[in-house]
């Protein structure tokens, strides 16, 4: 069925980068540029595979950290904890670590891991209040610590990232659309009002309209949605100064990432506050206040106050609203300073239809993962070069066809799920070529 004009997509109200209407910006527009000196040439890596899981119950541990030891290359697990990894022929001699908060960090010789298959089996930690000297008692007089030593903790030089982007779009089970791809970012110091920039490396779409009904739904930010859920540089509604009273802060336990004692800082909306705001944890480190993670949701209670908030124009004869809106941010530390290493959001919206038994409901993702850094004295890229920050990723099929088509960058390993639609859509290239 042929899509109309109508479209669905995020106000400017939050994170208005995330979702919106339609702007014919496209990978192929944008074309694949050259490989820098950053990436390694084919022939010149060893890509290794494995999973990430519990030793003690085999769960699986998702968007656990993986990087190649004393290096800023690496990646995360996937939700279902599987994780793939290219590793220079000259690290081989190298260690890969595993990190998971709550977990003891493990680290395996490169040489003693097979090309696939491998279990990585992580130990759960126990921390007592006895492992810390000080306690904080106050909630609120932690989260203006963590405020307070903002530019102390996080990195305040300019930064050129290698990134990998994924988002989808899935009409209850099947995939609608799927979008990837690598790019580059210049990472503004924290303390640096200036936005992050984005260049796209080499990326790819594939829609299938059939499968949205008669709604036109579109993901408008690509790369910059993922980069608006770095809370420590665009602080929005939950760490400004200026709203930490509306919100109820508690400190709900301690747990430990790596050799670090964090604390847990529990947060949501206070009752009189109108307005949807956020409910979730920080994951503070004891020693010097630094968020090294965060998980947070909006407060979807309020139907109709949600939906004003997200929806920029919804079909006629139909009501939509999110029913949940998710994120998570990771972040890196490399010589005592934090950066921003990964972050996803998912959100999914319900449409019911006035004169129709049925309702739709469509299940949004994003997240990117940075998979090398380093520090740059270059200036932003140009005006030409960079993604604009309203794009949304063309509608045109492109670069499925090819099963190697990342080469030698690192990217997010897909579920299962995802695979199978790659694989569904590489068949369907092969019938219309035949």
């Amino acid at each position: 069925m042929k899509a109309n004009s109508q479209s669905i997509g995020l106000s400017t109200r939050f994170f208005w980068i995330l979702m919106a209407g339609m702007l014919s910006i496209s990978f192929m527009a944008q074309g694949v540029v050259k490989k820098e000196k950053r990436v390694f040439e084919e022939g010149t890596y060893k890509e290794i595979k494995g999973k990430v899981v519990d030793a003690n119950s085999g769960d699986d541990l998702v968007f656990a950290n993986v990087t190649i030891e004393g290096t800023n290359i690496a990646t995360v697990t996937n939700s279902e904890g599987s994780f793939a990894l290219k590793v220079p022929n000259e690290m081989l001699n190298k260690n890969m670590t595993f990190s998971y908060i709550g977990y003891e960090k493990k680290s395996v010789p490169i040489a003693s891991l097979k090309d696939d298959k491998n279990k990585i089996k992580l130990e759960l930690l126990t921390v007592s209040l006895d492992a810390i000297t000080v306690f904080p008692k106050d909630p609120n007089l932690l989260i203006e610590a963590v405020l307070n030593h903002r530019k102390d903790n996080y990195s305040q030089d300019e930064n050129k990232m290698t990134a990998f982007y994924r988002e989808t779009i899935r009409k209850r089970r099947n995939y609608a659309s799927l979008s990837e791809a690598v790019v580059e970012v210049y990472k503004q110091g924290y303390s640096n009002h200036k936005d992050d920039a984005v260049k796209l490396l080499k990326g790819r779409k594939s829609v299938d309209y059939s499968k949205l009904d008669t709604v036109l739904f579109k993901l408008q930010g690509g790369p910059y949605s993922t980069l608006m859920l770095d809370i420590m540089k665009s602080p929005y509604m939950i760490l400004r100064y200026d709203l930490l009273d509306q919100y109820d802060f508690e400190i709900a336990n301690i747990t430990r990432q790596d050799d670090r004692i964090l604390y847990i800082l529990n947060f949501k909306q206070k009752d009189w506050v109108p307005e949807p705001l956020f409910y979730g944890s920080l994951y503070i480190d004891s020693e010097t206040m630094a968020i090294v993670s965060a998980s947070y949701n909006v407060n979807t209670e309020d139907k109709r106050a949600v939906g004003e908030m997200f929806i920029k124009r919804k079909p006629a004869g139909a009501d939509v609203y999110p029913t949940k809106a998710s994120y998570l941010v990771t972040y890196r530390e490399k010589d005592g300073k934090w950066i921003y290493g990964y972050s996803r959001g998912e959100i999914t919206f319900k449409v019911d239809w006035k004169k129709k038994w049925f309702n739709t409901v469509y299940h949004t993702g994003i997240e990117m993962a940075i998979t090398d850094w380093e520090r740059t004295s270059e200036k932003a890229f140009k005006g030409t070069e960079r993604l604009k920050k309203s794009v949304v990723m063309s509608d045109t099929e492109m670069g499925f066809a090819d099963a190697d088509f990342w080469g030698a960058y690192n990217v997010i390993e897909p579920e299962k799920s995802i695979e199978s639609a790659i694989k569904k859509i590489q068949k369907n290239i092969e019938k219309l070529d035949n």
